[in-house]
């Protein structure tokens, strides 16, 4: 079956047909399943990624967290601010940079991980319920492929 067809005079790629179309689809599919979940803890999706990344390597700066999880610094600053308001992080003064500022979880941020981490598990059976192993590891493999296409792009055409 041809990806493209003609549409009227115009060229034309049927949106479910299109790569990005269905990534974007299961990205906004899965944020809505774990935003619906972490909305029982009062977190947001984008402050469970900070704690994420937390949890992966505790005492990171703000824009090596920025980096790490996709975001713009003052988008991490915002939620930062929140994380810090609710308990669940501390700012400390880099020792040998006294410009940088590191991030570390409280006693109550660490306590979440556990059932956190098991939620978004979760989610991710409800997401490739019916697939194969082989078929999950496939997917991620193709996913990852896409990803550094995109960057290898974005590297060769910065402007």
């Amino acid at each position: 079956m041809a990806r493209w067809k003609a549409f009227r005079d115009d060229i034309w790629l049927e949106p479910d047909e299109s790569p990005g179309f269905v990534v974007r689809k299961t990205n906004i599919a899965v944020g809505n399943a774990l935003r619906r979940r972490l909305s029982k803890y009062g977190l947001t999706l984008g402050q469970y990624y900070i704690m994420r990344a937390l949890w992966i390597n505790e005492g990171q700066s703000q824009r090596a967290l920025s980096e790490a999880v996709g975001t713009t610094e003052p988008t991490t600053a915002s939620v930062l601010r929140m994380l810090e308001k609710n308990g669940l992080i501390r700012r400390t003064r880099n020792q040998q940079d006294r410009r940088t500022i590191n991030i570390f979880l409280t006693e109550n941020g660490l306590e979440m991980k556990r059932e956190l981490l098991l939620m978004a598990m979760g989610v991710n059976e409800i997401a490739t319920r019916g697939l194969s192993q082989h078929d999950i590891e496939e997917m991620k493999r193709l996913m990852r492929a896409m990803s550094a296409n995109l960057r290898a792009d974005a590297e060769n055409n910065r402007d």
